[in-house]
């Protein structure tokens, strides 16, 4: 079975393929616990090791840290959206799993699905590359503001990984070796494989 699954895997990256990963999983038996692994290490962004991004001088906030938004450390004022961070710390330090979408384990397009439908109301796409489908505009790394998602692209070109813009070139989003975190977008991998952010017509901000 593992063979067959692995032939199915590599004829689809071979043809350049755009089947989707559940399309493949279709054609695959009920037990899935192999095939899981092996497709999700095809599809799955690419695996980002970083170190996580420190504030006031802290390896790991403390929820509820005075000025601060909770978990994530990030000072916060009057313009910045309370409701937005409350959400994020919901789902904070949860671990990256490839198809997860539950405070046990999530994916990228998930976690920026439910916090889109908690804080704003909106349903967007399953995948990261479907939720520009969403968007009202397409906007450039320095129009960047609050609850812009902002997209990046694997080693192929393709939209692979989504996170939401916060502010001052922070981003939060389920990272492949940090799972639910907040990142730079001038942390070298992610300032390289940026593509575009995503502006929501139903994201209204102060900024």
């Amino acid at each position: 079975m593992k063979k067959n699954v692995l032939y199915v895997c590599v004829a689809a990256m071979l043809a350049s393929l755009t089947t989707s990963c559940d399309a493949i999983k279709k054609f695959l038996s009920t037990d899935l616990s192999d095939e899981e692994y092996i497709v999700g290490q095809l599809y799955a962004d690419e695996y980002v090791k970083e170190t996580p991004v420190q504030f006031r001088g802290t390896t790991h906030p403390q929820p509820n840290a005075g000025g601060g938004s909770g978990s994530t450390g990030i000072e916060l004022n009057d313009k910045d959206n309370r409701d937005l961070y409350a959400a994020i710390d919901s789902w904070y330090g949860t671990p990256y799993l490839y198809g997860g979408c539950s405070t046990s384990g999530v994916d990228c397009s998930c976690f920026v699905g439910k916090i889109f439908k908690t804080v704003y109301g909106a349903n967007l796409h399953r995948s990261a590359n479907d939720i520009q489908l969403d968007m009202a505009k397409m906007v450039s790394r320095d129009a960047l503001r609050e609850g812009d998602i902002v997209f990046f692209t694997n080693s192929n070109g393709k939209v692979s990984h989504v996170g939401i813009y916060l502010k001052d070139d922070l981003f939060v989003h389920s990272s492949t070796s940090n799972g639910v975190t907040v990142s730079s977008l001038e942390n070298s991998y992610w300032k390289k494989h940026f593509y575009k952010g995503g502006r929501h017509k139903a994201v209204k901000t102060k900024y």
